[in-house]
């Protein structure tokens, strides 16, 4: 899989490297993104019908590992991306899809609510219906590219009935829309234009429904949850990748002058970048085999998503910590360019699904219990 896309991505992951420290300081990510569209990268999931790549989560995780070795806020504006492709490919309007499939289209996810916090699948934002229109209240908590996005995959209460969710396309540029002034600056992923979005009586068309009234839940669960879990997990992996690169780069190169030594030469070192190592090829491996579970439609395969963004974000957050270690002093500075995997890696940890409902999915489904 990685043959296909390896020259097609790299003069992209090459941009988003050259762009990296002012991603960094809070600019979205646009070169990369326009490397990522003259390659067709940002149509990667699209499907052939409406002239995109046809490739599938394979593909899409290993794109978004490679940007997220050189810049984590580009991969995750990608990741965003991909999630809200998937939905749109399976429900959305034919000129969207087209448009998605031509670069021209960014989406995103417009899930997590100020009233439910990280337990996304369950809205308290509403939606109204008004004949053939339709009006949405939210106060979106988080949402990626806010300011960027030409759509955003918006949730919220069904307009009839108990069931807990309904989707909608939403034009970013949709009167009474309102995303918070303030940009992001966050501890990381300070390039991902992270931003509250608030409607009141916002109105969109009824046709803006992706899927069914109520189908929601079905959709986050069987469609964007193991998209995003997948993907975010790649994040986790390429900032680990990066890490142990740029560690090792620097152990082998940063000498003892009196000794005649680098500190690579030290036991201690070699074996904190062994753990290193060790943790991000566990997560690798774990990745891979959640992608080949869905691929095959294995039985664990619910399980392994569950473990994979878990994983992968608990191993970021330790091989960014012994990165630190090693490099010292030396990696405060930004030029090592461990400080800023250091700080991306935290966000793993606390995008919903969090770790913490991760493990405790997890430990329901092993011990056979309903997940909900």
């Amino acid at each position: 899989m990685s043959l296909a896309y390896e020259a097609l991505v790299e003069p992209a992951a090459a941009t988003a490297a050259a762009h990296a420290a002012a991603t960094d300081r809070g600019a979205f990510p646009t070169a990369a993104l326009a490397a990522l569209r003259d390659a067709g990268l940002l149509g990667l999931v699209s499907s052939a019908e409406v002239g995109g790549l046809g490739a599938g989560l394979p593909a899409a995780a290993f794109v978004v590992e490679r940007l997220a070795r050189e810049c984590g806020s580009t991969a995750m504006v990608v990741c965003m991306h991909y999630c809200a492709t998937a939905v749109i490919e399976a429900h959305g309007p034919h000129a969207i899809r087209q448009a998605v499939a031509r670069g021209e289209h960014l989406s995103t996810l417009a899930f997590s609510e100020v009233g439910s916090r990280s337990q996304f699948w369950a809205p308290v934002s509403t939606a109204a219906a008004d004949g053939d229109r339709v009006r949405l209240t939210a106060r979106k908590s988080w949402v990626t590219s806010a300011r960027h996005a030409d759509s955003y995959v918006w949730s919220s209460r069904p307009t009839a009935g108990a069931e807990l969710s309904t989707l909608w396309l939403v034009p970013r540029t949709t009167a009474g829309l309102r995303v918070a002034d303030a940009g992001f600056d966050g501890l990381g992923l300070r390039g991902n234009d992270s931003s509250p979005v608030t409607a009141e009586d916002v109105v969109v068309p009824a046709s803006a429904r992706l899927g069914d009234d109520g189908a929601g839940f079905g959709l986050m669960m069987g469609t964007v949850l193991p998209w995003f879990n997948v993907l975010s997990a790649s994040v986790s992996c390429g900032l680990m990748e990066a890490a142990v690169t740029r560690t090792a780069a620097h152990a082998g190169a940063t000498r003892f002058e009196h000794a005649g030594s680098t500190i690579a030469d030290l036991p201690t070192i070699r074996a904190h970048v062994a753990r290193m190592r060790v943790r991000a090829d566990q997560s690798k491996a774990l990745l891979a085999d959640t992608v080949a579970a869905i691929g095959g439609g294995r039985a664990d395969a619910t399980l392994r998503v569950l473990e994979s963004k878990a994983a992968a974000g608990d191993a970021a957050t330790e091989v960014t910590d012994l990165a630190m270690r090693v490099c010292g002093g030396a990696a405060f500075r930004k030029e090592v360019a461990v400080e800023r995997v250091f700080r991306d890696a935290r966000a793993a940890a606390v995008m919903a699904p969090t770790s913490d409902v991760l493990h405790d999915f997890i430990g329901k489904a092993v011990c056979g219990l309903p997940l909900f």
